[in-house]
């Protein structure tokens, strides 16, 4: 099917109003693109493993709607969002108060960047490939393990918003549990999205999991990799919840200590879920955290230590890093 774009050229203090008069004319979903940076609420929410660029912040805003080219006439909708800008514009700044119009290709928008999607291999036990496709259109995946063992392959299909596992951050939890989870572990996943480090865990040998997100789709795209990999319903729990807002939460999962938590989470959410984590871990247990951009590194091995953590390792890959540790 092919579409025709509007796109209004706006200002942000503009688009709840615009919003507002395009529903009265029939729109029934738009895309907001601005330059505003993400709020605290925004940040608390981010349970995934890439993080938007920072962008220069100014008041200017994009304001798009789709219509079906088979059934719009487009310069009836053009006078009416003309109208909508001109009575808006009456009382209420509107910046520059354009529309332009353009016609999108006959694809497949939702599935479309599955194309970009390739198996990889994620650490020397671990390689990771779409649900689309077959672990032998990528050969090179399969190289035997530095111990001469075939690598285990984690079935994966991260949904419409959820994490593939092939950026950094996620990396480098694999990673750190393919060299740190001893079989028979028992793992913690906070924001586990689209539940690949569970499913690794498992894979590795951990003998249950607990996969928590505070994003009801997250859980539900975990839930779908669980089955694509035939995990057995009883070696994992999966739910929706907040450990930073809801006690109940943690004092549930403390009551049977953790040998590895992995969060793989924006700072702004690791430094105070950390003082949490020794609740949730055995003496001896590990702590794995990601999601972290260099940068931002000593804010994180300051909260660990000040959480009493020890034996801290960092780990970079690019512009990101890792850290695992210990409890005293």
């Amino acid at each position: 099917m092919k579409w025709i774009r509007f796109t209004i050229d706006t200002c942000v203090d503009a688009v709840d109003i615009l919003s507002y008069e395009l529903d009265e004319i029939g729109v029934e979903g738009i895309e907001i693109e601005d330059h505003l940076p993400l709020s605290e609420e925004d940040k608390q929410k981010m349970f995934v493993d890439i993080l938007p660029d920072p962008v220069e912040v100014d008041d200017k805003a994009k304001v798009s709607f789709y219509m079906d080219s088979e059934t719009c006439d487009p310069e009836r909708v053009l006078l009416q969002v003309q109208q909508i800008l001109a009575e808006v514009g009456s009382y209420s700044e509107i910046g520059e108060g354009t529309v332009s119009i353009s016609e999108t290709e006959d694809k497949d928008w939702i599935n479309n960047w599955k194309q970009y999607f390739k198996p990889f291999r994620a650490s020397d036990r671990i390689a990771i490939c779409p649900t689309w496709m077959e672990p032998d259109t990528s050969p090179e995946i399969l190289t035997p393990t530095e111990t001469g063992e075939d690598p285990m392959v984690l079935r994966i299909d991260p949904g419409i918003a959820f994490g593939t596992g092939s950026h950094e951050t996620t990396k480098l939890c694999i990673q750190a549990l393919d060299s740190l989870l001893k079989p028979g572990d028992r793992i913690l996943d906070v924001g586990c999205g689209s539940g690949i480090l569970s499913i690794t865990a498992l894979l590795l040998g951990a003998s249950h999991v607990t996969a928590i997100d505070i994003d009801e789709l997250a859980v539900n795209a975990a839930r779908e990799n669980f089955d694509a990999n035939a995990v057995d319903s009883t070696k994992y729990n999966l739910f929706q919840g907040n450990l930073l807002s809801d006690n109940k939460v943690v004092e549930q999962l403390s009551e049977l200590p953790y040998d590895i938590v992995a969060a793989n989470i924006l700072p702004d959410v690791l430094v105070p879920l950390t003082p949490l984590v020794p609740r949730l871990l055995r003496a001896g247990g590990v702590y794995i955290t990601s999601g972290i951009l260099a940068e931002r590194a000593e804010e994180v091995r300051d909260a660990l230590v000040a959480a009493g953590f020890s034996e801290i390792v960092l780990t970079p890959m690019g512009e990101w890093v890792a850290f695992s540790c210990s409890l005293r």
